[in-house]
């Protein structure tokens, strides 16, 4: 079951790292964008929100999407919460999409509703549960009442009402993430290349095929919200493997798609010593995420994929906001030399205002 002595000690540090924290260390507060707005859209999991940030030179055809990690919240997207980044995005002429929600889905369409051997571990008497659901005290329904079906939501349904309602393009659009988005990013591209040509995964879990990976993202998923990796996708079956990047790398080869490829060392910056959440939690998950892209950058080199990836991999950085908006600083004016439309006369977008100082090390790991 464990495949062997990494799978232990990945599960183990899983485990020893996450369950004791729950899933409630976000900070309490949320900073919305002034300048984003609200856009809501009917799905099979219900109305989901996303927040949108129009370019500043008012186009319509450059367009990026930002995915959230593994502890999204369900009234705001990381991104904007914790970072400055998506308002550099809208000073580099790029519409920003923000999706809100989705905790621990990995933006795929789930086999079926997260349950428990039938049991929703909601605490909230779903249909079909009782009193003795063996994991209780979590909060968040979706997912749980209804499947999840992000990758249809995000390729399908958001995408069509975005383009019917403001206009905006559904070609050459770009994605990225971090963690479980960074994966996610990977995986639409691969699978929807017509709509997204260039994909970022920050601090992702880019072979999730590995020994004891799937066993250690199973219990990151009970500790963020409670959700069950079986009913995601079961074990050994063509779902899971469809969603490992290392597995399908030569979708993106074959597309073309341009890649930037990063993960910190693990080594904590010198604000996040302070930071018993990074420390704890963020120097071991960023090493696995570490070894996760190092996989994956070992896939690409052998299958002769070199021109089209951008890598970054920074000396200091563990996993937390910290470390992902100092990478999408890097990130931003790449992203935005190839989404869209290309930039007139071969030149460069301008340099967006500067954002101010990364978030502090105590903003949590996601």
């Amino acid at each position: 079951m464990w495949g062997g002595t990494l799978g232990r000690v990945l599960a183990g540090a899983i485990a020893a790292v996450l369950l004791p924290f729950g899933v409630s260390a976000a900070p309490a507060t949320a900073e919305y964008n002034p300048d984003a707005f609200d856009f809501f859209v009917d799905s099979s999991m219900g109305q989901i929100k996303t927040r949108i940030l129009r370019a500043a030179d008012g186009n319509t055809d450059r367009v990026v999407y930002l995915l959230d990690g593994e502890r999204a919240e369900s009234d705001m997207n990381g991104w904007e919460e914790y970072t400055g980044i998506p308002a550099a995005l809208a000073a580099f002429d790029v519409n920003v999409v923000l999706p809100v929600g989705g905790q621990s889905s990995f933006y795929v369409d789930w086999a079926e509703p997260s349950s428990f051997h039938g049991v929703n571990p909601d605490g909230n008497a779903l249909p079909g549960s009782d009193s003795g659901s063996a994991v209780s005290g979590w909060a968040e329904t979706s997912g749980k009442t209804s499947r999840y079906v992000w990758e249809t939501f995000l390729t399908r349904t958001l995408k069509d009402a975005l383009a019917e309602r403001l206009g905006f393009a559904t070609e050459r659009n770009g994605v990225f993430g971090l963690s479980m988005g960074g994966s996610a990013a990977l995986l639409l591209a691969a699978y929807h290349p017509d709509q997204f040509g260039y994909a970022g995964s920050l601090s992702g879990y880019l072979h999730m095929s590995a020994p004891g990976m799937r066993e250690a993202l199973g219990l990151a998923m009970i500790a963020a919200g409670g959700y069950n990796i079986d009913a995601m996708a079961p074990a050994g079956s063509p779902q899971w493997a469809r969603m490992d990047p290392y597995q399908f790398a030569p979708k993106l080869l074959a597309n073309r798609t341009r890649l930037y490829i990063s993960a910190g060392s693990g080594q904590p910056a010198q604000q996040d010593l302070a930071s018993a959440d990074a420390v704890l939690q963020g120097m071991p998950l960023e090493s696995i995420a570490l070894a996760n892209t190092r996989a994956f950058q070992a896939r690409l080199t052998e299958l002769g994929y070199t021109e089209n990836v951008t890598y970054d991999f920074p000396a200091i950085g563990v996993h937390n906001w910290g470390n992902w908006q100092q990478v999408a600083n890097r990130l931003v004016p790449e992203i935005a030399k190839y989404v869209g439309r290309p930039v007139p006369h071969g030149g460069s977008p301008p340099a967006p205002p500067a954002d101010g100082q990364p978030p502090p090390g105590g903003v949590p790991p996601r």
